[in-house]
C-alpha cells in the first residue's frame, strides 16, 4: 500500500481528472424547484455510476420518483460491515437571472483558478472529492478492513424527501455506517493569528404560515401577501415564515413560542408546513480525531485549528444521525482559498480548484487512515 503523502502526490498528478470530472457534473442542471416534475438528479447519478464502474466500482441507482435518482456506491471491507459513509447530494437550486453570471451558469468555465457554475460548490464539489477518492482506492489496491460507502442524494434543496429522507425510511440498510462525513463545514475562518477549520452543524427548518384563510404554501423563504391593489383593505394577510430552530428546539417549542407572540390577536391562525427536526453529533469523536489529523497531513500546515459550528440551514445529515451514524459537514476546503468566493446558492456561484485538489486528499486519507488495514 502506497504511503499517505504518495498518494497524496497522485491527487496532485490528476488535478486535470479531478477537473474534468468536477466540470461535467456541473454542466447537468440537476434543477430542483421543489415542485415536481423536478431534480433530474437520475442523469448526474448516470455519470457517477459510469465514472466508478470504469475501475471496477459496482454502485446502484434508487429512484424514489421517476428521474429523482440516488447513487449508492460501496467498497467492501475485510469486515463486511461499513465503517465510513460519504455523503452529498446531486440538485441544485435554480438560476434566478442569468444575464448577471459571468459565464453561463451550466457551462462550468474555469477561470482563476475557479470552475464556474450552479451546483459547483454546493455540491457537486464534494461529490467530485468523494469519487475521485474512491477511484484512487481501488486503483492503488488499498485492502480495508471496515468497508466505504457513498451515497449521493436527491432532493437536498428541497428538504429530502426523495433523498436521503426517503432512503433513510425505504432503505436505511444502504446507510447503515458509525461515521459520516457530508456538506456543510471545513471551510477557513480567519483570525489574526491562525487559521480554523469549522465542523459544521446544521439546525432544523419549520416553514410557518400565519393567515385568516387560505392555504400553507410549500415556501422556504420569508415573505407576505394579501391580495388585490395597492389601495385597498385586504379582507385577509398571509405571512410566510422560515423559521430555524436550535437541536433542542423541537416543534412543540416552537409552537410555544408562536402562541406566546400571537397571544390575544384576533382572527389569526397558523398551521406548520414540515418541520425538520434539527440534531447535532459529538465533537470529540473517532472521526473528528481522524479529520484533524489527516486535514493537517494532507495541507501539511501547523498553523490550522479546529472548531465546531452550528449553521442556521439544513442538511442531509439531520437523517442519518438518528441511524446511529456520527455525521459532520466537512468538505476540506483549502484554508488559503476564500469560501466568500464560493457564492454557493448566488449569482457566480464558483468552487476553487485548489480546494477540489485538498478535499479529494482529505477524503482519500481520511478512508485510509479509519478503513485501511494496518
Amino acid at each position: 500500500m502506497p504511503d499517505l503523502q504518495e498518494l497524496f502526490a497522485q491527487v496532485d498528478s490528476m488535478q486535470d481528472e479531478v477537473i474534468a470530472l468536477e466540470r461535467a457534473l456541473v454542466q447537468i442542471p440537476s434543477v430542483n424547484t421543489g415542485f415536481m416534475p423536478t431534480g433530474d438528479e437520475t442523469p448526474v447519478c448516470e455519470l457517477a455510476r459510469d465514472f466508478l464502474a470504469g475501475d471496477g466500482i459496482d454502485s446502484e441507482i434508487l429512484e424514489s420518483a421517476p428521474n429523482r435518482g440516488n447513487l449508492i456506491a460501496r467498497l467492501e471491507g475485510r469486515s463486511g460491515q461499513a465503517g465510513l459513509m460519504f455523503m452529498s447530494h446531486t440538485d441544485v437550486v435554480p438560476v434566478e437571472d442569468e444575464s448577471k453570471w459571468r459565464f453561463p451558469p451550466f457551462s462550468a468555465t474555469i477561470h482563476e483558478g475557479r470552475i464556474f457554475g450552479r451546483g459547483a460548490s454546493d455540491c457537486k464539489g464534494l461529490l467530485t472529492c468523494q469519487l475521485m477518492a474512491l477511484r484512487l482506492l481501488k486503483r492503488n489496491g488499498i485492502e480495508l478492513e471496515d468497508g466505504l460507502i457513498l451515497a449521493a442524494g436527491a432532493d437536498e434543496e428541497h428538504g429530502g424527501r426523495y433523498g436521503f429522507g426517503w432512503l433513510a425510511d425505504n432503505h436505511p440498510d444502504k446507510l447503515a455506517a458509525p461515521y459520516a462525513v457530508n456538506e456543510g463545514g471545513g471551510t477557513p475562518a480567519f483570525t489574526r493569528q491562525c487559521r480554523r477549520h469549522h465542523f459544521r452543524h446544521r439546525v432544523g427548518q419549520s416553514p410557518v404560515c400565519l393567515n385568516a384563510a387560505g392555504a400553507v404554501p410549500h415556501d422556504s423563504y420569508t415573505n407576505h401577501g394579501s391580495g388585490g391593489i395597492k389601495n385597498s383593505v385586504p379582507e385577509s394577510i398571509r405571512l410566510t415564515c422560515d423559521v430555524r430552530t436550535l437541536p433542542h428546539q423541537d416543534e412543540q417549542y416552537v409552537r410555544q413560542q408562536l402562541d406566546e407572540v400571537l397571544e390575544g390577536i384576533e382572527g389569526v391562525s397558523y398551521e406548520i408546513d414540515y418541520m425538520a427536526r434539527p440534531n447535532s453529533s459529538p465533537f470529540e469523536s473517532e472521526l473528528s480525531s481522524s479529520l484533524r489529523r489527516i486535514t493537517a497531513q494532507a495541507l501539511d500546515r501547523g498553523d490550522i485549528q479546529w472548531v465546531p459550528a452550528i449553521s442556521n440551514g439544513f442538511t442531509d445529515s439531520r437523517f442519518t444521525r438518528p441511524l446511529g451514524t456520527v455525521t459532520y459537514g466537512f468538505t476540506g476546503s483549502h484554508p488559503d482559498d476564500d469560501p466568500m468566493l464560493n457564492f454557493t446558492h448566488g449569482t457566480n456561484e464558483s468552487m476553487g480548484i485548489r480546494s477540489l485538489i485538498s478535499g479529494t486528499k482529505i477524503m482519500l486519507g481520511l478512508a485510509c487512515d479509519m478503513l485501511a488495514v494496518k
